[in-house]
């Protein structure tokens, strides 16, 4: 039957397929892990990129000689002193609990769990909306539209995170676009299952480019044969009949 597909031996996480451990800043970009009653403000050193990061991070330095890492705000400079606790201002890169941040502010890097050191709206030029305050919790708005409800504790950055429409940049070399999924562990190039050999891929061999059976595979259909469409209950074009 031939080897497995390419799109399956990947999930072994073996050598060839993972991400690489190069150009890394050696520790987690997350919130330092301050309790809720303590008050800090750190001092931004630099600014870095991290490989395989489109964000840029804050290198910040803190009163105590500590350094952390956070992901930089949209108008992060270098000498911009960051504050960490509930006593913050309402002001760009502060971090402070949702619980004490007003309706309709905008807000990045939020805790999806307390202590979490920050998880979610992490991506570059993304932002959420700190909606409205309630007995269940503080509800936040997220870049795609949903709403969810956040325990009160969970801690959010204020502002826009920095690095937005670095992904709308072409790509000028095919180099250049597999150094780019390379470093986030992401398959490419991608080629389609007909044009590979019979050995490769199930749909691949013959003299021509065509699959040459039913591409619809049963949900039990063993590893080596689970591609195409996996129990489709339904494949192409509606067609709407005729009234006579």
């Amino acid at each position: 039957m031939g080897k497995r597909p390419l799109v399956r031996r990947r999930g072994r996480g073996g050598n060839q397929f993972r991400s690489t451990s190069t150009g890394k800043v050696g520790t987690k970009a997350n919130y330092p892990r301050f309790s809720l009653s303590e008050q800090h403000e750190g001092e931004i050193i630099d600014l870095v990129h991290e490989r395989g990061r489109e964000a840029p991070l804050a290198k910040v330095r803190f009163e105590d000689g500590s350094v952390s890492f956070v992901p930089a705000v949209l108008g992060a400079k270098v000498g911009t002193t960051l504050q960490f606790g509930l006593k913050s201002k309402i002001e760009k890169g502060n971090v402070i609990s949702i619980q004490n941040i007003p309706d309709g502010t905008i807000v990045c890097n939020i805790e999806k769990h307390f202590g979490d050191g920050g998880a979610i709206v992490k991506s570059a030029g993304t932002d959420a909306t700190v909606f409205s305050h309630g007995d269940e919790g503080v509800t936040v708005k997220l870049p795609s539209g949903k709403f969810t409800t956040l325990n009160p504790k969970n801690r959010a950055m204020i502002g826009t995170l920095a690095g937005g429409g670095s992904s709308e940049r072409p790509f000028m070399s095919a180099g250049g676009k597999w150094r780019n999924f390379k470093a986030k562990g992401k398959k490419y190039p991608i080629v389609r299952g007909v044009a590979q050999a019979a050995y490769v891929h199930p749909h691949g061999g013959g003299r021509h480019q065509h699959v040459g059976q039913s591409s619809t595979v049963s949900r039990d259909a063993p590893p080596g044969a689970k591609v195409g469409s996996i129990a489709a209950r339904k494949t192409g074009r509606a067609r709407i009949k005729e009234r006579k």
